[in-house]
This record gives structure tokens, sequence and C-alpha cells, in this order.
């Protein structure tokens, strides 16, 4: 599934009434897991989606019956997941 028909598919969701606004955190966090079941993208970026950790998006897939994917396949998804994880240390690390 590609990323406009998995948002088209969240904004059928949030006219039906089931979510409020794009805003709300399950809509975010069912957005994530739609696209990391559906694209090609890593926790980190998940997590990135759904405005969470990259803990709290883990333990999400799972309670959703989705397996991790926990190491990356290419260079280019370690180098996002790196950046991923750099930045949230440096806002952890500001708080």
């Amino acid at each position: 599934m590609k990323q406009q028909e998995v948002k088209n598919n969240n904004k059928v969701l949030v006219d039906a009434g089931l979510y409020e606004s794009e805003e709300n955190p399950e809509y975010k966090i069912n957005l994530a897991l739609q696209r990391y079941q559906n694209e090609d993208i890593s926790i980190g970026k998940a997590a990135e989606i759904a405005g969470v950790c990259w803990e709290d998006m883990r333990d999400e897939l799972v309670k959703n019956g989705i397996n991790p994917r926990l190491a990356p396949r290419t260079i280019e998804e370690a180098q996002k997941d790196y950046h991923t994880i750099r930045k949230f240390l440096s806002e952890r690390n500001r708080e």
C-alpha cells in the first residue's frame, strides 16, 4: 500500500467520526502502524510519525501483533535509524 493510499484510508476514518482529527494520538499511532506494515519504514520513523519514543512504538507493534524489524536491512535504513536515535537522545538530554 502506498503512502497516499494509507493517508486516504485514515482520512476516511476521520471523516467517519472514528477519530476526532488527524492530531488525535490514537490516529497517529494507527497511521504509524499502517505505514510500518505497508511501507518499508523503520521503527524510528514509525515512532516519529506516532509522536512516541522508540520503545513505545516497539511495544505498540507487539501489542498489535506486528513483528518488529529490529535490525536495519540496508545502509540507508541504518543511517535513518542513527539520525532518529540521535535526535531522540538530544531532545531527551534537554529535558
